[in-house]
């Protein structure tokens, strides 16, 4: 007697909010479609997510030779 499979697992699209299932089936999980992943993409490409940090900025000047703070 062969056992039944168990049902798929339903997650929630990262990016619409619906339902996407998380199985070897759906090619683009976590998310529901093709569309939603190349619209994460695109949001991480842009910029659009970034991770706050308390770091100054890349074009601030520091420790410079040529500098005389003094």
């Amino acid at each position: 007697m062969q056992q039944a499979s168990p049902p798929p697992k339903l997650v929630t699209c990262p990016t619409c909010g619906g339902d996407s299932v998380y199985a070897p089936t759906n090619p683009y999980r976590p998310f529901c479609s093709e569309r939603c992943k190349n619209m994460d993409l695109g949001a991480w490409a842009s910029e659009r997510f970034r991770m706050p940090t308390q770091d100054a900025p890349d074009d601030a000047v520091f420790g410079d030779a040529r500098r005389d703070d003094s």
